[in-house]
């Protein structure tokens, strides 16, 4: 009977008891996409002929709000050394040294790499183990080009300055490292592209009402020259050569001079009435 009775509490307990939800990440942390994996180094060390295999817990943060023309951050965070592979202090120790840390970027023109740089590290002491930096490293960079890139860790340096490495780190399982994606979107304010507005629009030159056409008639009276005057060829060509239309020649005038026949017509004529005359004064006599 008590375990029934036990058995009836439990069950209504897990109905009044519903799962406690995780509570919302805050905006920033939203916004950006992180990853952890192992990244493995070969460490040399200035006067020291002898390698170190590091082996480091990478976690990569992306930004989701990167634009063209503005610097973004990509943060590194080395959260810890994987047991035995530590990074150590050359013999001579260290101290007013930086971690400079790197990522390299693939996909977008002229955008290779980001760089970041940590608070210095305490001093350590020769065969020490190197502290990881407490906190991310923000690497900035800014891509002039919009587009999607590759993102990988990339090298580590220790030491005063970017140029002046003590301890110089390569990735070594570049090809087995995750590549994670960055993208790039373009800046209204830094885009090169020509604005609409300078542009002429196709429409300004086919809408609106079209130009009247204006027609123009010309009249052309050429003289016609007296029967005893002679005409150039050329001339009378230009004379008979209908206005406005093909340069086909005289039409109706073409051919011999009409004034021949009248002429050899009366001349037949007053031939043929001389002839009666002349017979009617025969018969008479």
């Amino acid at each position: 009977m008590r375990a029934v009775v036990s058995f009836v509490f439990a069950g209504c307990l897990a109905l009044l008891c519903q799962p406690v939800e995780a509570a919302p990440l805050p905006g920033a942390e939203r916004g950006l996409r992180m990853a952890t994996e192992v990244v493995e180094y070969e460490c040399t060390t200035d006067d020291v002929t002898e390698k170190q295999n590091v082996e480091i817990n990478v976690e990569l943060t992306m930004p989701d709000d990167a634009t063209t023309g503005r610097q973004m951050s990509i943060g590194w965070h080395a959260t810890s050394y994987v047991t035995g592979s530590e990074l150590r202090a050359p013999a001579a120790g260290l101290a007013g040294v930086k971690l400079y840390a790197y990522a390299s970027l693939t996909g977008i023109a002229n955008l290779t790499s980001a760089t970041g740089v940590s608070e210095h590290l305490s001093t350590i002491a020769g065969g020490e183990i190197i502290p990881l930096p407490t906190a991310a490293v923000s690497l900035k960079t800014t891509a002039s080009n919009a587009g999607t890139a590759s993102v990988r860790p990339a090298a580590v340096n220790i030491g005063p300055s970017p140029t002046a490495p003590v301890i110089e780190c390569e990735v070594r399982n570049a090809d087995e490292l995750t590549a994670y994606t960055l993208t790039v979107t373009r800046d209204g304010q830094s885009s090169t592209s020509p604005s609409p507005s300078a542009t002429p629009s196709a429409s300004a030159t086919t809408s609106g009402s079209p130009k009247p056409t204006r027609t123009v008639t010309a009249t052309v009276t050429a003289a016609v020259p007296d029967e005893d005057d002679e005409v150039a060829p050329a001339a009378r060509d230009a004379i008979e050569t209908p206005i406005g239309a093909a340069a086909t020649g005289g039409g109706g005038e073409a051919g011999p001079d009409g004034r021949m026949y009248v002429l050899t017509g009366l001349a037949i004529c007053l031939a043929a009435g001389a002839g009666l005359l002349l017979r009617r004064r025969l018969l008479a006599r």
